[in-house]
């Protein structure tokens, strides 16, 4: 059994929204450190836990976790639409083995996905075809959020199940940290917007553009100071790295849904993704964090942090 981990934030303004040369220098460096962490290691599958912001996901079934054994991208802020390179077989197995663990797990036989999954993907692998994959959506979004150590005894149950294998897996976690982009909500939403919501009817490519639009703007906007979202919190955000690198895994079961909320906005709950990850990685063996990097970023809405992680004594 051989395992790694990389944690990457992502952002759909990415592109469209950056920051100023030398912040983006820095990012671009910890990335290409990640890129070059992932080619030695020279996965034969990628287990990606990652969000939805629904596009594939609704409130008609809104579950807290599910697994692909297919997978199809939409290809929302000019991320590739297409078929992911699912491993099907692999997937089946992992769904096996997570089930026998006890843990009640959903399964997708045709998932639909959005840039969550796709930007990882793109950055390490430079496409969505390039490597096997298991998707796996955690959701970070649609409220009521369950606890937190559900989120950890799954991961815990994949990365046993993926230790069964007998292959090179590589656990990425796609999203957070601390940030509260506008992100509609069902609670008080106007009557169009909850059937879109809870129905999950796709939008015209016109409205599609009109929305990402929006969020586009909003970055601006909050780069600019005249938003009224709240800021990135670096010091939550620290936080949480810091209990990934100690792999004090156990803590991260006091904190509560509200607690995260307040700390680090509406979508800080895609920190569950990374959750997952770590307790994957850590399921058959401790590990040390390689490599760490932070930087706050509001033209993209985000804590943006990139790490690697290996299991002890591993090179």
């Amino acid at each position: 059994m051989t395992n790694a981990l990389v944690g990457l934030s992502h952002s759909p303004l990415i592109g469209k929204n950056d920051p100023a040369p030398d912040v983006l220098g820095r990012i671009d460096a910890a990335v290409e450190d990640a890129r070059a962490f992932v080619r030695e290691f020279g996965p034969e599958l990628v287990v990606l836990y990652a969000p939805d912001h629904y596009n594939g996901f609704f409130y008609k079934e809104m579950p807290p976790f599910c697994l692909a054994t297919d997978a199809h991208a939409v290809g929302d802020f000019g991320s590739t639409a297409g078929p992911l390179s699912v491993d099907g077989a692999a997937a089946n197995e992992l769904a096996r083995g997570v089930l026998d663990r006890g843990v009640d797990l959903t399964i997708s036989a045709r998932m639909t996905v959005d840039h969550g999954f796709v930007q990882p993907l793109e950055v390490l692998f430079g496409g969505i075809d390039r490597v096997p994959v298991v998707p796996v959506f955690v959701n970070g979004v649609a409220t009521p959020l369950g606890p937190l150590h559900r989120i950890r005894a799954l991961g815990t149950a994949l990365g046993e199940a993926a230790g069964a294998l007998d292959r090179r897996v590589l656990f990425v976690a796609s999203g957070g940290l601390s940030h509260d982009p506008p992100v509609p909500v069902l609670d008080g939403a106007p009557p169009r917007v909850a059937d879109a919501l809870i129905e999950g009817h796709p939008p015209t490519p016109e409205q599609r553009a009109r929305g990402e639009e929006r969020v586009i703007q909003a970055g601006r906007d909050y780069a600019a100071g005249v938003a009224t979202m709240m800021p990135i919190n670096p010091a939550w955000d620290n936080r949480i790295l810091d209990t990934f690198e100690s792999g004090a895994l156990s803590e991260i079961d006091g904190w509560t849904v509200e607690e995260m909320a307040a700390e680090g906005g509406g979508s800080a709950h895609e920190v569950r993704t990374w959750i997952a990850a770590y307790a994957s990685l850590a399921a058959c063996s401790p590990y040390r964090m390689h490599s760490r990097f932070y930087e706050a970023v509001p033209e993209w809405i985000a804590g943006f942090s990139v790490t690697t992680a290996l299991p002890e004594g591993q090179r």
